[in-house]
């Protein structure tokens, strides 16, 4: 009884080659697409892309409102902060804390 034998280059070759034209032959047995399945992929792909702009735009327009809304709580926030005292004041607001201390020993 013989043992397995290798397939050589030469095989790999004619059998690589057999592959590619029974592809070649099957492809070329497809039939042609008619006009109105072209016209069908056509019209989806189109709607397909308009829907996914659509998405993209709406996306745009949340991120949008995001800052926005963002901004007007900043300058919410920013309002509702005590305006910076000067540094004579905060000196005088020391001196007082610390009299009024002194005033209740």
């Amino acid at each position: 009884m013989r043992g397995y034998k290798e397939p050589g280059f030469q095989d790999r070759t004619a059998a690589a080659q057999d592959a590619r034209k029974k592809a070649l032959e099957q492809l070329r047995a497809k039939p042609p697409l008619s006009e109105a399945e072209q016209a069908e992929r056509l019209a989806k792909s189109l709607a397909k892309e308009a829907a996914a702009q659509e998405k993209r735009e709406a996306v745009l327009r949340e991120r949008e409102a995001a800052r926005v809304a963002r901004r007007e709580q900043a300058e919410k926030a920013a309002a509702n902060q005590p305006v910076a005292l000067t540094d004579a004041e905060r000196k005088a607001a020391r001196d007082a804390r610390y009299a009024a201390r002194k005033a209740r020993k």
